[in-house]
Parts: structure tokens; C-alpha cells; sequence
């Protein structure tokens, strides 16, 4: 079914929409490295892409790591790469290790974060996406585009922003830190051009908790207000959802799986 221009399924359950996911970005892989002889691509980070991630990764047969370059999509200002919090070492233990890929680059939150942001937004201009793998927060945003900086005519592709109290809150839920203390307040983050600049786009999103953003993004106005909208502007995004995400959606597109 279509949500403006986005294409939006609704899966039998997790498992099922990881693994439609897995199989729709394995296929967008595959073709990128037929035609181009390398894969470009960008992956969120974060507890709702767990089981997305263990389908690729380890249940896909034939993905073409060995010709995949790997970006991923922010990380906090003044972490180390072995943070346990840190999304550098999310991509690592779960993506790069397991998978081994051709090569990855990592947003580096240390050091002069300006340039950090202009040497990641040199290779994103290198390596053009071939596909972006994202996911929605419960404040709308896409990667750190909080509602307070997202910017859908964005002149930058990568940028230093500051993360509103209900993102930063939302690490806390999931147990990334202690407290809302022990959060950092800034972040280094891709754009919003920059993500949906990708050939294809897969937003996939589980969990009741993202029902109400989700609701938000695909029926309410396309806004700033909720970065996510900015998905139904574009008609080479897929977004993966199941009961609990859709739960607040017309009941008639939360039963049958369907695409346009």
C-alpha cells in the first residue's frame, strides 16, 4: 500500500518483517554489485534494527559483504569508539565482525567535530548510497534529525546537532545509559537529504512504542515536526512494519501484507 509516495508493509509479526526486510535489502545489495561491482551502504543503529540486522547478517544466504562498503548514520559528540553506548561499536560487533565487509567508516564523534563532519560528508559524496537502512524514533526522527534541527532542504549532509530531552530520554528506555546525566547532549548526524538521497530507502520499524510516530509520519502532515514524514515525499522508500508498530494505522492497512 502506498503512503504518498512510500511504499508501506505491515508483516505477521517481528520475525517475519525482519526477514522481508533482510530479503528486500540482500536483493537491492546484490544489484548494486551487479551493475556497479560494489554495494554503498548506510545502516541505523539502535534496539529496533536487533532482529533486521541478525537476518542479514547471519539467516541471508548470498549477501555480498565482500563488495559492500558500510556507513552508518550518527554518533554521540565525545565517545570512544569502544563505548558501550557508542554506535561505532554497535556497527562493529554486529555488523562488520560477523559479516567481515569490504570496508566501513565510522562518524567519529572526538576530536574537531566540524571536520569530522566534512571528512564523512567527502566519502558519503565518494561513495554514493545505494541503500539506507533506517528506523524512526519516538520523537519522529531520522538518524539524530530531531524535530528541533531536522531540516528537509538540509544544505548540509552531515552536521553537529543537539538532541531534544525525548530523544535523548528514548536511549535511557532502552537501557543504553543510566540516566538522562549520563547521556551526551550533542551528536554528529547525516542529514536528512543526505539519507533519503540513497537509491533506496527501507524504514523498518517494530515495536508498540513506535506506533504513535509511525501513525504521525505516514498520515500527519508532512512536517518537520516529525522528521519521519519526510519518507512519504519519496517513491523509492520501503517501510517495514508489523501489528504492534501499525497497531494505530486504518484497520484496513494493518491486516494483509501489500505493496503498490
Amino acid at each position: 500500500m502506498a503512503y504518498g509516495q512510500a511504499t508501506v508493509q505491515v508483516h505477521p509479526d517481528v520475525a517475519a518483517m525482519a526477514r522481508a526486510a533482510a530479503d528486500q535489502a540482500a536483493s537491492i545489495m546484490r544489484a548494486a554489485v551487479s551493475v556497479l561491482g560494489e554495494a554503498h551502504v548506510m545502516f541505523a543503529t539502535g534496539n529496533s534494527q536487533l532482529a533486521f540486522i541478525e537476518a542479514l547478517v547471519r539467516q541471508t544466504p548470498d549477501v555480498p559483504w565482500a563488495d559492500t562498503v558500510v556507513f552508518h548514520m550518527d554518533e554521540y559528540v565525545g565517545v570512544e569508539p569502544d563505548h558501550p553506548a557508542g554506535f561505532q561499536r554497535w556497527i562493529r560487533e554486529r555488523i562488520v565482525q560477523p559479516a567481515r565487509p569490504r570496508a566501513v567508516h565510522y562518524v567519529d564523534g572526538r576530536g574537531d567535530v566540524s571536520a569530522g563532519c566534512a571528512h564523512y560528508a567527502a566519502l558519503l559524496a565518494e561513495y554514493p548510497l545505494d541503500l539506507c537502512c533506517l528506523g524512526i524514533g519516538e520523537n519522529g526522527h531520522l538518524a539524530f534529525n530531531d524535530p528541533g534541527v531536522a531540516d528537509f532542504e538540509d544544505p548540509l549532509d552531515v552536521k553537529v546537532v543537539e538532541l531534544e530531552p525525548a530523544c535523548r530520554r528514548q536511549q535511557v528506555n532502552e537501557g543504553h545509559f543510566p540516566d538522562m546525566a549520563t547521556v551526551p547532549t550533542h551528536a554528529i548526524t547525516v542529514t536528512i537529504p543526505a539519507l533519503l538521497r540513497a537509491s533506496q530507502v527501507l524504514a523498518i520499524v517494530p515495536e508498540a512504542r513506535k506506533a504513535e510516530p509511525v501513525r504521525e509520519a505516514l498520515t500527519g502532515p508532512v512536517s518537520t515536526q516529525c522528521p519521519a514524514s519526510a519518507l512519504r515525499t519519496i517513491s523509492h522508500a520501503t517501510v517495514h512494519l508489523e501489528p504492534a508498530s501499525a497497531r494505530l494505522l486504518p484497520e484496513e492497512d494493518r491486516t494483509t501484507p501489500r505493496s503498490s
